[in-house]
């Protein structure tokens, strides 16, 4: 099999297409990495407890470098960059102005709240994805895609691949070398 034919496969292109998505972003990479988990949701009375909202009022103040109880496009640049990130002057202007709710140009701390709740939905809803993408591949109730079940899914969609042709996918990106693909793998394959 050819590299081309791998690189051409149905699973490479849904990953090249995550690849490209917004939660790739410097700044979702940001917000996952700093927003507060939602960990015990029975016990939330509003959709952020006193707890998690301390935690993201910690962060605000880390973002806002000034103090002035606002956030810059230039704080946000900084912090992306803090952290290891990029994040142009354009793409820190555009986030500001995606979730600034009273056209200052600047995010306060509710607008920032909001904005750190949508990148979690987001990143919700992305797993959701993933694992219902992950439960067509993994066909044989094993928790696995194995070769097999790989190369049943390719056929259903047109695209006739051998089982040597699905193990040498797999090896791709078979972290452990068991010869199939956990979700986990699956998930850093996509993301």
């Amino acid at each position: 099999m050819t590299v081309d034919a791998v690189s051409n496969s149905p699973a490479l292109s849904m990953e090249k297409t995550q690849r490209h998505s917004p939660n790739s972003s410097p700044l979702a990479k940001l917000c996952r990495k700093l927003s507060p988990r939602k960990a015990d949701k029975h016990t939330l009375s509003s959709p952020v407890s006193s707890n998690c909202s301390s935690e993201l009022e910690k962060v605000f103040d880390y973002f806002d470098e000034n103090g002035d109880g606002k956030i810059s496009p230039a704080e946000l640049q900084t912090c992306v960059r803090n952290v290891g990130g990029e994040l142009s002057v354009e793409e820190a202007q555009a986030a500001i102005e995606a979730s600034d709710l009273d056209g200052d140009g600047l995010l306060g701390f509710e607008e920032f709240q909001k904005l750190m709740e949508a990148t979690n939905e987001d990143e919700e809803n992305k797993n959701k994805e993933l694992r219902d993408a992950f439960g067509m591949y993994e066909m044989e109730g094993s928790g696995c895609i194995t070769p097999k079940s790989l190369k049943r899914m390719l056929a259903r969609l047109g695209e006739s691949r051998s089982i040597e042709d699905c193990k040498t996918m797999i090896r791709m990106f078979d972290l452990n070398g068991d010869g199939v693909l956990s979700f986990d793998e699956f998930r850093i394959m996509m993301t």
